[in-house]
């Protein structure tokens, strides 16, 4: 009898482990593969998954040990020379990752607290919140100091358009700039609009769209317009990371524990979602019930 039970309570232990082992615990950020899938920077986990046709496996699996590789994953990336790139806080680099998981660093220890990365013509750009600056050094690497292309204090998030500019997302003001190639800016939000901004992206027609985690919301720039709220609430609990997917767009939500799809009519459906993070302290509010997003 007791055999039999060791036995029963083996099996829910390795289900609950498998399951574990299966699940996002802390995303932050989401790039997009040329096949559709996704890549996932997991905080918790740590580390970065691959999510594809339902199903997540681990691509890089860091360690627990702080200032090694991935341990504080914090942002991901694939440039246009279709590599997925990763900023770790936690060895203060920029890593390119392969098809088969391994991570190769790429500035020596560097960047202080990447947030996010942008890669285009051979050259990688990365906001640093630490040292507040944006540096950019090649895609290949570099043994010498990544060179500094503009001082950014409270800089979040970073894009490039369609032509070649670089938008770059900040806590203080502007909140929004756009450089060209020889740093110069100009202001395209100069208040102070966005409560806790993560992340920017640019469509095609040249309007900006920012992730705002206090805010619960997605805000849309349209070119030489006002930002304005447009989605917000549930099913975002604290929505950072955001790409471009055709006409839609993809949100990652850290406390949601989940990857939505809003469509250009601002209608929301989930991707994929684990089970969700609340604030400490806070209630638990139910989760709302959000239709799966269909395939791209």
């Amino acid at each position: 009898m007791l055999r039999s039970f060791l036995c029963l309570l083996l099996v829910i232990c390795e289900c609950a482990m498998t399951h574990a082992q299966d699940q996002w615990q802390y995303p932050l950020d989401v790039a997009l593969a040329a096949d559709g899938s996704y890549f996932i920077a997991d905080r918790k986990l740590p580390g970065i998954w691959k999510y594809a046709e339902g199903k997540n496996t681990v691509l890089f699996q860091g360690q627990k040990k702080f200032r090694t590789p991935l341990n504080a994953v914090r942002c991901v990336h694939v440039g246009d020379d279709g590599k997925l790139y990763a900023g770790d806080s936690a060895t203060r680099d920029v890593y390119v990752i392969s098809e088969t998981g391994e991570a190769q660093p790429l500035t020596q220890g560097a960047i202080g607290i990447p947030t996010a990365i942008a890669v285009t013509g051979g050259t990688v750009y990365v906001t640093d919140l630490e040292l507040q600056r944006i540096w950019k050094f090649p895609s290949a690497g570099t043994q010498e100091p990544p060179t500094e292309f503009a001082v950014v204090g409270g800089a979040r998030g970073l894009c490039v358009d369609d032509q070649g500019a670089l938008w770059v997302l900040s806590s203080l003001k502007p909140q929004i700039r756009k450089y060209s190639s020889d740093g110069k800016f100009v202001p395209i939000v100069d208040d102070l609009v966005f409560e806790f901004p993560h992340q920017i992206v640019v469509a095609k027609d040249g309007t900006a769209y920012v992730t705002d985690g206090y805010a619960k919301a997605l805000w849309k720039i349209p070119p030489g317009g006002k930002p304005e709220k447009w989605v917000s609430g549930a099913p975002f609990v604290n929505p950072v990371g955001l790409r471009i997917q055709g006409a839609d767009f993809i949100v990652c939500d850290s406390r949601a524990n989940a990857l939505f799809r809003v469509t250009a009519d601002g209608k929301v459906s989930q991707i994929h979602a684990g089970p969700p993070n609340p604030i400490p302290g806070a209630p638990v509010e139910k989760a709302p019930t959000v239709p799966p997003a269909p395939n791209p």
